[in-house]
């Protein structure tokens, strides 16, 4: 997996449920448990694609690529702290101590969606460009 806090936190989660059991079974092996770990990696794969869209947008000088960058960040950074908090939420009381990487990049990640403009300014943004027809 590449480096970041959302990849080592669904990592972690991964391993977690793999050998932590409950109901005489591994955790991994109960079907809710698959659905959150797919949807966290769904999550986590659609905001690598915005991400490297907008990207590929700045690179190429397209007029769509304030209003990509725009909602990649705002997208990105809304996912990667709810795949943490999901993570978080797989390992139960345990995902709060500090014997656990999780609760830090739970804090951590958070501030990302305040930085380099909030989120909400993100959204401004967006609409900004959609309303120039930058955006479809």
């Amino acid at each position: 997996m590449l480096p970041g806090g959302c990849p080592v936190c669904l990592e972690t989660a991964q391993e977690y449920v793999a050998s932590r059991k409950q109901f005489g079974k591994p955790l991994g092996a109960l079907q809710a448990t698959q659905f959150k770990l797919a949807d966290m990696a769904t999550d986590l794969r659609a905001s690598r694609l915005m991400v490297h869209s907008a990207a590929d947008a700045l690179d190429n000088k397209l007029p769509s690529a304030t209003g990509a960058a725009a909602m990649a960040k705002r997208f990105a950074t809304d996912t990667c702290y709810s795949v943490v908090d999901q993570a978080l939420q797989l390992h139960g009381g345990y995902g709060y101590l500090r014997d656990y990487p999780i609760e830090r990049y739970l804090r951590d990640l958070r501030v990302h969606s305040i930085l380099e403009g909030t989120n909400e300014i993100m959204r401004v943004i967006a609409a900004r460009e959609m309303q120039r027809g930058n955006i479809a």
